[in-house]
């Protein structure tokens, strides 16, 4: 069983799920608050970076002059070495957390290695499939022109699309490629349906015809972010695989970062937060993962992925236990309870100094699965009572406790287990979701 801790008096204590939230200062309404146009990550969240690497700053297109805040309504965290395009259409589907108009798209070429050219790119409200609503196409532009190029090493923003977004509601974001792009920046487990069409541009297509294969990967885009006059911001929910969705199917939209966006809008209405949701399969916190398809480590990547998303004001991070399962430290040390709370501490602070505040989770019973080993259950115990200590992190939910079995601590409850004793099913994924007091949220996020 779960509960929602709503005393005041367990605001800081029960706040542990391998999650971090974030929280920055409000934006000043009517400032067009986060200019669009062009963002170079230059080094940041690539190898032999860290979380303090500076990033350059946001090249604006004219001025945003949208009454209101920019929050973001869905994002993904992206990765390198992904397939190679040329002359295709990509159509994604792109599932809106956020009620807000004025959406911008956000394209990314982070891992690209050359220029990336963009024909077209289109945004339509999705009818099923491929198929998009007759009349709900919308051509995006980047500083007024309909074509655009995405330098390596970094990501663009389009300019403000007259169209209304709902929470809840599935755009198809197309985006045509006339030339050979070469390995694309991707997110590999989209857990979503993505259509590419045959040669041509096939952007503005009501009909889903000409898209005559599909993948399940997210191809040079890494978000949509809307204007809102009454949302308070944007929840970051970060970390691996548990957070990216898997064993949830496929365009079900049943993540956790999904249910917890739900819950808020029922809790506040128009005033709910948007969230989005920037886990990587496989990622870890502390070092690379040496499959590129994983990400570089939550340390390098936090800042680009979670500080620099639009209106954030807090972040989950509920990510830790890839780096258990393979116990690696850096630079191809063992791994200690203090490696990864050193690099909970560095996120903290690198929140901290944007002004977000930061909520921890604890990590999940994994007993059973291939990854379990009587040292890393020590590590995991060790680590998961530094999150409940108080002041480590701005709160804690113990999405641990809550998932446990009732008489081994260290397996899944059989009723959130998908079967690999590692990742929820549909259940443990709801049970995630309640246990972040949203009292306690809310209060960190006036």
């Amino acid at each position: 069983m779960f509960r929602r801790y709503r005393a005041a008096t367990a605001r800081l204590a029960m706040v542990s799920v391998a999650a971090v939230l974030c929280l920055s200062p409000p934006l000043v309404p009517g400032t067009g608050a986060d200019p669009g146009g062009h963002r170079p990550t230059g080094t940041a969240g690539r190898p032999g970076t860290d979380i303090t690497t500076p990033g350059p700053p946001v090249m604006p297109w004219p001025r945003d002059d949208h009454r209101g805040r920019r929050v973001g309504a869905w994002a993904d965290a992206v990765v390198g070495e992904g397939r190679s395009f040329s002359a295709q259409t990509i159509r994604m589907v792109v599932h809106a957390d956020a009620t807000g108009t004025a959406p911008r798209i956000e394209l990314s070429n982070r891992y690209g290695t050359s220029p990336l050219t963009v024909g077209t790119v289109d945004v339509a409200v999705q009818s099923s499939g491929p198929r998009a609503v007759d009349g709900s196409h919308r051509t995006a532009t980047f500083g007024g022109a309909t074509g655009t190029t995405v330098a390596a090493g970094a990501e663009l923003r389009s300019d403000p699309l007259p169209l209304p977004v709902a929470a809840g509601q599935n755009l198809l974001v197309s985006v045509y490629l006339p030339a050979t792009t070469g390995p694309s920046t991707w997110h590999a487990l989209a857990y979503e349906t993505t259509y590419i069409s045959r040669t041509g541009d096939h952007s503005a297509d009501d009909d889903g015809a000409d898209y005559t294969s599909t993948a399940s990967s997210w191809y040079f885009l890494s978000g949509v972010d809307v204007v809102s006059p009454t949302a308070n911001g944007t929840i970051v929910a970060f970390g691996d695989s548990i957070t990216d969705g898997s064993s949830t199917p496929a365009g079900s939209n049943q993540r956790w970062p999904n249910l917890l966006a739900a819950a808020l809008r029922r809790e506040q209405g128009h005033r709910a937060e948007g969230v989005v949701n920037l886990g990587i399969g496989g990622n870890r916190v502390v070092t690379d993962s040496p499959s590129a398809v994983q990400g570089v480590s939550g340390v390098k990547r936090f800042a680009a992925d979670a500080l620099d998303q639009p209106g954030v004001r807090a972040v989950i991070v509920l990510e830790g236990i890839n780096d258990i399962g393979n116990l690696a430290g850096p630079d191809g040390t063992p791994l200690t309870a203090r490696h990864l709370t050193d690099a909970y501490r560095s996120l903290v602070t690198a929140a901290h100094a944007k002004g977000v505040k930061v909520f921890g989770a604890t990590i999940l019973p994994y007993g059973g699965s291939g990854y379990y080993t009587t040292a890393g259950e020590a590590i995991r115990r060790q680590v998961n009572a530094w999150i409940r200590t108080p002041g480590n992190f701005d709160g804690h939910f113990d999405t641990a406790t809550t998932l446990a079995d009732s008489t081994d601590p260290a397996l899944l409850n059989s009723a959130y287990d998908s079967g690999d004793h590692l990742h929820p099913n549909a259940a443990g994924m709801r049970a995630i979701s309640d246990t972040i007091d949203l009292d306690v949220l809310l209060a960190a996020n006036p």
